[in-house]
């Protein structure tokens, strides 16, 4: 069957996050530069055989994550992690890309979290400079610690919004921490103008996606697949506009569902709900934005006409400035009017 090229098919990737964005090669790489010790499940065994099913599972990834994130040491690691990304996006078609980082995460080693922002930030125009591809951030806090952390974040966020930041999320186990004790960190992001994209609605329920829309006022949801639980929630998402940024690979990879033809992928679009599809962690889940892509043509039967509107929902969900969008849903019109391989205009 003749099918176009998904790799041309102009999109924005908003759910990506800085550690998770290696190339697995990179982190072998800057490990054996530095003398870190790395497990097997980050040599032999990649991509690792992963589960947040219950918490072991959970404390499992996280110390993947962890050991992953121990090789980001230098600024020109930093910068080389920056500019390999931004080479992967413009390898699969992405023209924008919105990729999370939480500078606490990172600061002690770089003479703290606004020296390490401003660092971040400077690589990502560099990599825009070099690649094509525009890199905005988006910062975000972790549920898991003390909410004060999160207003701090906020703060820093707020500081560098029109600077490069365009988003404040919350990340990490999200069964872990209550959506309104974030409340007072996401006030200030909002005033700052920032896009709110907590995640919510993967390893919890439904409920959890309300909390994000009710106490941090989202924009956007990180996942949001389990909103199908709730029919009513699903409605008022297509009715809101709210984004979900859902990412079947890693849904797959951690046990939130058994196989990827189980992801409400289909049924969430045929709902009205705005989709971006994500990449989330491709260090540890082995798949990259394209490979979402693929999985919706091929498992859950997307058509090239809705591959598009997919496509546009991402760049309609971004914060990319208007003449940007307006120049992203030109180019996937372009990709879509494209005669298939063999036929003629």
């Amino acid at each position: 069957m003749k099918r176009r090229s998904l790799r041309d098919l102009p999109k924005a990737h908003l759910h990506l996050h800085f550690t998770g964005s290696m190339r697995h090669s990179t982190v072998i790489d800057l490990a054996q530069q530095q003398g870190i010790w790395l497990p097997d499940a980050l040599t032999l065994d990649w991509p690792p055989a992963l589960s947040a099913a219950d918490e072991k599972g959970w404390f499992r990834f996280q110390r993947l994550y962890d050991i992953a994130r121990s090789v980001m040491r230098t600024e020109s690691a930093v910068r080389r992690l920056l500019l390999e990304a931004a080479q992967d996006e413009a390898a699969e078609g992405s023209r924008w890309l919105e990729i999370q980082v939480d500078p606490s995460g990172y600061g002690a080693l770089f003479g703290g979290i606004t020296a390490f922002t401003e660092l971040v930030l400077d690589a990502a125009r560099d990599a825009t400079a070099r690649t094509g591809v525009k890199v905005a951030v988006v910062i975000a806090a972790n549920r898991t610690r003390h909410p004060l952390d999160a207003r701090t974040l906020a703060r820093l966020a707020a500081q560098y919004a029109g600077r490069g930041v365009v988003g404040f999320g919350l990340s990490n186990d999200e069964r872990r921490g209550q959506a309104g004790d974030f409340a007072r960190a996401f006030a200030i992001a909002k005033r700052a103008g920032l896009v709110a994209t907590p995640h919510g609605g993967e390893l919890s329920g439904a409920a959890s996606v309300a909390s994000c829309l009710d106490q941090l006022g989202a924009h956007r949801v990180g996942h949001g697949v389990r909103s199908i639980e709730d029919p009513r929630l699903v409605t008022r998402l297509a009715q809101a506009g709210v984004t979900l940024e859902v990412c079947p690979g890693s849904n797959v990879s951690l046990g939130v569902y058994s196989q990827p033809a189980d992801v409400p992928l289909r049924r969430l679009f045929e709902s009205g709900v705005s989709i971006a599809l994500g990449a989330d962690d491709p260090l540890l889940f082995g798949s990259r934005l394209v490979d979402q892509y693929e999985a919706a043509r091929d498992v859950h039967g997307f058509s090239d006409a809705e591959l598009a509107e997919l496509a546009r929902m991402s760049v309609r969900g971004s914060a990319a400035p208007a003449d940007e969008r307006v120049t992203l849903l030109g180019e996937i019109d372009d990709w879509l009017a494209t005669p298939l391989p063999g036929e003629s205009l």
